[in-house]
């Protein structure tokens, strides 16, 4: 698989909507992630992101304007014990509480599938990261329509052991802008990781859509220690 750049992805569309990176850092230190929301309606744009724990959570930036909270309002990072779970919806707690008891990431999001939200149906896309004793590896999924069809879930989980320095794998809900909005389509794409994580975040928020970005989380991961730092920006202030 060609290796992209993570800039021209992000510059290249105007609607990819919402986002996960996984990756590691160029000089091998650490595991890392990004997750962005984007939105074209009032309500989704009404959003920031705050710190709930050693997560995160969507909030209404103007609690006056929310109207629908039920796909907008959500935890889309939450930590169990060395696993960071990061999601675009409320599966985010699904996977939390069922690898809590034991089950593992594939058979948690068995219980869900994509977003009733007719005639999008967008996708619910999960990753799951590890780092423990100086180990790490990640998986990432997809769970989505069946090409508009919301008869029947297509169910994709990819999987990535001993990740290599500089690299990371890209997911999102839609190939592009449109109406409906079309489905991500095929595996995780390839992109490159660089930079510490500042210079990561910039990449990331400056290359996406400026009138429809809303909020960008991004997480570094000492694979050594455990230790992590976040950034968090919001276009609304």
């Amino acid at each position: 698989m060609e290796k992209m750049s993570l800039e021209k992805e992000l510059s290249g569309n105007s609607y990819p909507g919402r986002g996960i990176v996984i990756g590691k850092s160029a000089d091998g230190k650490y595991a890392v992630t990004a997750y962005f929301i984007m939105g074209r309606s009032e309500n989704s744009r009404n959003r920031v992101f705050v710190e709930d724990g050693q997560g995160i959570r969507t909030q209404a930036f103007d609690p006056s304007k929310l109207t629908d909270p039920s796909l907008i309002i959500y935890a889309p990072v939450r930590v169990l014990g060395n696993k960071t779970i990061v999601t675009n919806g409320d599966q985010t707690d699904t996977i939390y509480e069922l690898m809590d008891k034991q089950q593992t990431f594939e058979q948690a999001l068995r219980t869900r599938e994509f977003e009733p939200d007719a005639p999008n149906y967008t996708p619910r896309i999960s990753g799951i990261m590890h780092v423990e004793d100086g180990n790490y590896n990640y998986a990432m999924s997809i769970l989505k329509s069946n090409n508009g069809n919301p008869d029947a879930c297509n169910r994709y989980t990819f999987a990535y052991e001993n990740p290599v320095a500089g690299e990371g794998h890209f997911i999102h809900t839609y190939m592009g802008d449109g109406n409906p909005l079309p489905s991500f389509e095929g595996e995780p794409t390839l992109v490159g990781i660089s930079g510490d994580i500042d210079a990561f975040t910039d990449l990331v928020w400056e290359n996406l859509n400026a009138d429809n970005k809303v909020s960008l989380f991004v997480r570094y991961i000492d694979i050594a220690t455990g230790n992590y730092v976040t950034r968090i920006i919001n276009k609304n202030k």
